[in-house]
């Protein structure tokens, strides 16, 4: 079933850089009722822009690492239950691509993924009197087809879809659902330098973008439709412009 955004309760982790911003601007014309981007970016000149966007839409900036132990996060998401009441969506969309930094690369792209989805279950989970609620799950193609020279990265991509797909699975107990947007190559300032594990590959970055690319705007249009779309345990797939749904099983749903 397709989901309407109208008068929902968005929180958004790492809504201001790159894809991501691009989403909230596409997010933003839809009429929101709360949009609570958690970003470690303190951009006031960027938030002020976002709210005149839509002004029906309530833009909400709180400044969070997802590095940061679990117990953090479920008080800061209890800061934000505690004022909207409820929430309909999260967004897990941190990510860094650098893969000298092996260690951060694991913490960002996938713990703190698992840790801010472990800390929502607390407010969500139907076995605790929760009202469930959707995780969508920011990944990459190269969870399903890696780009080798970049594994530390590509690894905790193809994490990430596991981890989503379970959770899709288990949606029948804690009552969430999940999927996961997979974004291709697309032209932001995380694909123009980066660093290859133990110097691999040094123009891996100058390689990756010899290849066809996409806009962050025509990846961020795709990526509310996908929400729209609210497929539990789908496998988007968003790249050239596209969106594709290259994995939803007999079982998959709309939750």
């Amino acid at each position: 079933m397709a989901l309407s955004l109208t008068n929902k309760n968005v929180v958004f982790v790492a809504g201001l850089g790159g894809i991501g911003l691009d989403t909230t601007k596409e997010l933003l014309k839809r009429d929101l009722k709360n949009l609570v981007i958690l970003d470690r970016i303190d951009n006031p000149t960027l938030i002020a822009e976002l709210k005149t966007i839509n002004p029906k839409v309530t833009v909400t900036f709180i400044p969070y690492d997802v590095t940061v132990p679990i117990t953090e996060t479920k008080k800061l998401l209890k800061t934000i239950f505690d004022k909207l009441k409820t929430v309909d969506i999260l967004i897990n969309g941190a990510g860094i691509l650098d893969d000298h930094q092996i260690e951060r690369t694991i913490a960002v792209n996938y713990t703190g993924l698992v840790n801010t989805t472990t800390a929502i279950l607390d407010f969500w989970d139907k076995r605790k009197g929760g009202p469930g609620g959707i995780i969508c799950n920011i990944g990459s193609v190269t969870g399903f087809n890696a780009i080798y020279q970049v594994p530390v990265y590509s690894g905790t991509k193809a994490a990430v879809v596991n981890f989503t797909s379970s959770l899709a699975k288990l949606a029948p107990i804690t009552g969430v659902t999940a999927y996961t947007v997979n974004p291709g190559i697309t032209r932001t300032t995380l694909v123009h330098k980066f660093n290859s594990w133990l110097d691999v590959e040094p123009q891996v970055a100058e390689k990756l973008l010899a290849h066809p690319t996409q806009s962050s705007q025509a990846c961020g249009e795709n990526f509310v439709k996908a929400i729209e779309l609210n497929q539990n345990g789908a496998i988007w797939k968003l790249d050239r412009g596209t969106l594709e749904a290259i994995q939803c099983s007999k079982h998959c749903d709309s939750g």
